[in-house]
């Protein structure tokens, strides 16, 4: 758990520095990708599931 904790915050912060500095890139989407699946596999999960779903819901 510790290792994936660790590689998420790690394609987090190159993500951020990746938007900030608005690189729109294949890279960029390939980093975005990988933070994606890491974040699904931690217990923050239900919670960005959760905040994706009211997010819609509202837009309804």
């Amino acid at each position: 758990m510790t290792f994936t904790v660790s590689a998420v915050l790690f394609f987090g912060v190159v993500l951020g520095v990746l938007v900030r500095s608005r690189q729109t890139t294949g890279l960029a989407a390939c980093v975005a990708v990988a933070f994606g699946f890491l974040l699904a596999s931690t217990d923050f999960a239900p919670a960005v599931r959760d905040l994706l779903s009211r997010a819609v819901s509202v837009g309804q």
